[in-house]
């Protein structure tokens, strides 16, 4: 059986409100076909420096999701945003020079048009892209179909459209089920985001074969 490190998923994508709806959609995604979603967003520990907490959790992440679907030129600054390149680097880097358990490394590019990251990141030619076009139903569908390639064949995961489906219905639920806990659903920490995914889940279990 898949160990923890084979079953956590290092997500390396935007943080911020625009993307808000793609990273909460990718992290259900990841819970619902069985992985253990990861983030630089769960550690809060301001002694550490923020580079080595990356580092950490990278470490500790047998799989990566990549998004670099935004390294537009920020607004304000008129200077590309490459965090999430380099964190991609960072996590290929471990993979190639890493022990043998960083080695067994696996990772999934996406971004939001076909060809478009030849244009700034020309190196990752060879890597495995998926595209989802900012729109969720394709993010999960793409997160999904990398993540079943991944698992053991024995192992049962929904398709793309149902977990959309599955997603959708959560979303809904989310509001109440925040409230509750005197939350919202708008200032839910990540830690907090994979529980309420993780509680509702265990709801919602899909029968095994």
């Amino acid at each position: 059986m898949p160990g923890e490190y084979e079953l956590s998923v290092f997500i390396n994508c935007p943080f911020d409100r625009a993307y808000r709806k793609l990273f909460h959609a990718v992290v259900f995604t990841v819970h619902d076909c069985g992985y253990i979603a990861r983030s630089a967003l769960e550690i809060s520990d301001t002694s550490q420096v923020r580079i080595d907490k990356i580092l950490r959790v990278i470490s500790e992440c047998g799989i990566g999701l990549h998004d670099i679907s935004r390294t537009e030129l920020d607004p304000k600054s008129r200077l590309p945003r490459f965090n999430m390149p380099l964190e991609l680097g960072m996590f290929l880097g471990a993979k190639a020079y890493g022990t043998r358990r960083q080695k067994r490394k696996l990772c999934l590019v996406l971004d939001r048009s076909p060809h478009r990251y030849q244009r700034f990141c020309s190196d990752i030619a060879g890597q495995d892209i998926s595209v989802h076009g900012r729109n969720v139903a394709r993010a999960i569908g793409a997160v999904r179909d990398f993540l079943r390639s991944a698992a053991p064949a024995r192992v049962i995961i929904l398709g793309g459209a149902k977990i959309h489906q599955r997603y959708q219905r959560f979303a809904q639920e989310l509001p109440a089920m925040a409230r509750e806990l005197g939350q919202t659903k708008e200032n839910l920490t990540f830690r907090d985001y994979t529980w309420f995914v993780s509680v509702w889940l265990k709801e919602h279990a899909v029968p095994k074969a």
